[in-house]
């Protein structure tokens, strides 16, 4: 790769100032990252990434990492998949197809067993309190990291439900949150014709820039820099990607129906438009009881929507450049509580599964092995910081740079992980 880059004068220039000594005092550095450019020879990076947080988290054993010979293995089969060696729950039958592009990550291992630690965990990389601070997301890192500061679009979209945001990295790249995908951005039209609506953004600036000279407050940047973005993008002519009674009723229907599946034809549609971040979400994996009728339908759910997504991508070309994650919280326990007359599976962030398809990954792969139990990782640990930064290097995002806080103070994008990204690329 290096002579690739370099005409042969300039290598022999370059050897010759090294054996100078010219290099030496920065050459540590420098050597890590040639290596990890050669490592990533023969892929561009991912674009864009879209986010599918199954919120409560959901039974690695009834889902990605099923133990039909385990004592709690539960009522659900497993089935073959387009990846050979690999089986997942027979309720996943469309992502069973597409497992050939996919990889799963079955030996998560984490150390948060409540829900907002641990969604916070998995989203930042950083414990909950860790530091005294508000760290920024994975979508917030993408956002100023990847995303155009000059876009009409917004650079992190959250659907669904809520989402983490940007922390210390500030209002600029906090998600647009959207509740309801059918209905998509309310009032993305000005309510106004052009001259009288360019009026009244003249008018407003003059108000806030009076405010500011006589409070001198950080809300009032916060509050420009909100509706400067909402202004962006009742302008942009991209912004029809949130539309989603555009889309013709046969893609639509492969989605399948309901809020879920809205959700990732949305996602998609942002991503096709350069919208580097999208995360969808999916409640109800909170299964502590009923665990098995409560799965089969949220599998139900996933299954046509992430099939359709993945098979999407891959014929429009996108698929190499968008990287598709499905996680959540945790996962679930290995044996089912016999709490109530529906039992159901507790919180278990000790081994669980996560999977990811796309952005140059070979696919038809595994990381990480569980017990025969489906207990304990007994095979490549994987914890949310090696995550994260193997997230960060497949989308050409450097996971050892420090970003600033308001104080000055340097934080690292990821903190010592070890990712996993010679493994699947």
């Amino acid at each position: 790769m290096f002579s690739d880059r370099l005409t042969e004068k300039t290598r022999r220039d370059f050897l010759k100032l090294s054996a100078a000594g010219v290099f030496a005092p920065t050459l540590s550095g420098w050597l890590p990252v040639m290596a990890k450019a050669a490592a990533a020879s023969g892929r561009a990076p991912a674009k864009s990434c879209i986010l599918l947080w199954m919120d409560g988290g959901a039974s690695h054993k009834d889902t990605f990492d099923l133990k039909p010979d385990s004592k709690g293995a539960g009522e659900f089969k497993p089935i073959k998949t387009s990846a050979p060696g690999i089986e997942i729950s027979e309720h996943l039958p469309k992502i069973a197809e597409v497992m050939k592009y996919g990889t799963i990550v079955r030996g998560m291992s984490t150390p948060e067993g409540a829900h907002a630690r641990a969604k916070y965990y998995g989203h930042t990389g950083y414990r909950e309190g860790q530091g005294g601070l508000v760290y920024p997301s994975l979508g917030a890192i993408t956002s100023k990291e990847l995303g155009s500061p000059e876009s009409s679009m917004p650079n992190f979209v959250a659907i669904g439900g809520r989402s983490y945001g940007s922390g210390f990295l500030g209002p600029k790249h906090q998600p647009l949150l959207i509740t309801d995908p059918n209905r998509g951005v309310e009032d993305l039209k000005a309510a106004a014709s052009g001259t009288q609506f360019e009026n009244r953004l003249g008018l407003l600036e003059k108000m806030e820039k009076a405010f500011q000279r006589e409070y001198q407050a950080d809300s009032i940047n916060d509050h420009k820099t909100t509706y400067e973005r909402a202004v962006k993008l009742m302008q942009s002519k991209e912004s029809k990607a949130f539309d989603l009674a555009a889309e013709p009723a046969a893609s639509r229907s492969r989605y399948g129906t309901g809020r879920f599946a809205d959700s990732v034809l949305m996602a998609r549609r942002l991503v096709e438009v350069g919208v580097p971040f999208v995360e969808a979400s999916l409640g109800g994996w909170d299964t502590h009881q009923d665990n098995f009728k409560r799965v089969k339908s949220l599998s139900e759910q996933i299954d046509s929507a992430i099939g359709a997504l993945v098979n999407d991508l891959k014929d429009r070309g996108l698929l190499e450049t968008t990287l598709v994650v499905w996680m959540g919280d945790f996962g679930r326990t290995p044996n089912i509580n016999t709490r109530g007359a529906n039992p159901g599976r507790d919180h278990y962030p000790r081994a669980w599964s996560l999977a990811m398809w796309g952005g140059g990954i070979k696919g038809g792969t595994v990381v990480g092995k569980t017990d025969k139990e489906g207990a304990s990782v007994v095979e490549r640990p994987t914890n949310a910081q090696d995550y994260l930064a193997t997230v960060c290097e497949l989308m050409g995002i450097d996971h050892t740079k420090r970003n600033e806080t308001a104080t000055a103070r340097p934080v690292t994008i990821v903190e010592k992980p070890k990712p996993f990204t010679s493994l699947i690329v």
